[in-house]
């Protein structure tokens, strides 16, 4: 497919994208009073649309491999991080609502940081160093026991296709802390929304779950060597020519 025609999509895509925040962020404030559980289901509804919207219009679709991984219990969704798209999927794709843990800057952005807002999520305050996390152990104990799951992206920025970025352990962390089963996530979402790139490419997103890892007896280090060892292998199997190029 010509670049000018990979150009217009993604341009089509960048406009409905803009449009449709301003009008659910809209929708989504007038849904603030509603009890929570609506509340969330309402904002994953442009989650979905946004997916649907980068399947119709610029081609990307996805699967997901090992979906009866899921466990039934508290869990600390441990993802690889390409791109901007599972950040937009993982929300209303999981089987609880999920709870981002994220610099609490992104609440200043318009309209989409007012709909966040409106969320049980957590932004951090990365100035106040080790307190933070101390605010992150604390809202995420009351955020699993009212039934949510807590995500975070170890590699803490997105990184490219056949990387690996630095898996820090906050995420094995909380873990611990809570008693929470980790559940890592691999995914080559990369491959068609590279990271800072407008273009984005038709192809098939593979999303696979990882069977949970239990924190009893582990070590923050230690968890977090055997979450990045399941998603960096599974990387493999998922873009084998990224690795194999070199």
């Amino acid at each position: 497919m010509g670049h000018p025609v990979l150009f217009l999509r993604s341009l089509i895509f960048t406009i409905v994208m803009v449009v449709s925040t301003i009008v659910w962020a809209c929708v989504c404030l007038l849904a603030a009073p509603l009890p929570y559980n609506q509340r969330f289901y309402i904002t994953g509804r442009w989650n979905v649309f946004m997916i649907w919207c980068l399947k119709v219009i610029c081609g990307i679709r996805y699967e997901i491999k090992g979906a009866e991984n899921f466990p039934d219990a508290p869990a600390v969704v441990l993802s690889k991080h390409q791109s901007a798209w599972e950040t937009i999927f993982l929300l209303p794709n999981m089987p609880r609502p999920l709870v981002f843990v994220f610099k609490k800057e992104i609440l200043y952005i318009p309209f989409f940081g007012w709909a966040m807002a409106l969320l049980r999520m957590i932004p951090i305050d990365r100035k106040q160093g080790k307190y933070a996390f101390q605010d992150v152990v604390r809202h995420g104990k009351r955020r699993l026991a009212d039934g949510q799951w807590i995500i975070m992206f170890p590699e803490g920025t997105r990184i490219p296709v056949g990387k690996a970025g630095k898996y820090k352990s906050g995420g094995t962390r909380l873990a611990i802390e809570t008693g929470a089963v980790v559940v890592p996530i691999a995914h080559n979402s990369g491959e068609c929304w590279p990271k800072n790139s407008f273009i984005k490419r038709p192809g098939l997103v593979t999303v696979s779950i990882g069977k949970p890892i239990s924190p009893e007896g582990l070590t923050p280090d230690g968890m977090m060597q055997q979450v990045e060892n399941w998603i960096e292998s599974e990387m493999r199997v998922i873009s084998p020519h990224a690795y194999n190029a070199g």
